[in-house]
């Protein structure tokens, strides 16, 4: 199963506004040769990004505690970290709401 990113869209530089650039031909659909990445690929990329984003928090808080880190990078690192914590959590909930949906329904 493929899903496209974004990128497939090719969007076209435009003012910024939206319906002007949808009817100028400012999106065009996705090529053959464009395809996007495949659904676990952008799930395990995402998972990616959040580890990255906590353990950063943690590096940063121990730097902090040796004092090489000031209050103000601490608190951002850590409000970054429970961001993407919060919304990794989000996912799964959907993940797993689905699933239930999906295993609930006759054959």
């Amino acid at each position: 199963m493929i899903v496209n990113g974004i990128g497939a869209l090719n969007l076209k530089p435009g003012l910024g506004d939206t319906a002007t650039d949808l009817i100028q031909g400012g999106v065009a659909p996705a090529t053959s040769g464009n395809l996007g990445t495949s659904f676990a690929e952008a799930v395990s990329q995402a998972a990616s990004k959040t580890v990255n984003t906590l353990q950063n928090a943690e590096q940063v808080s121990l730097q902090a505690l040796k004092g090489d880190a000031d209050t103000r990078q601490v608190v951002d690192a850590v409000m970054s970290a429970q961001q993407a914590l919060q919304t990794a959590v989000a996912i799964r909930d959907k993940v797993v709401s689905a699933y239930l949906e999906v295993s609930r329904m006759g054959i």
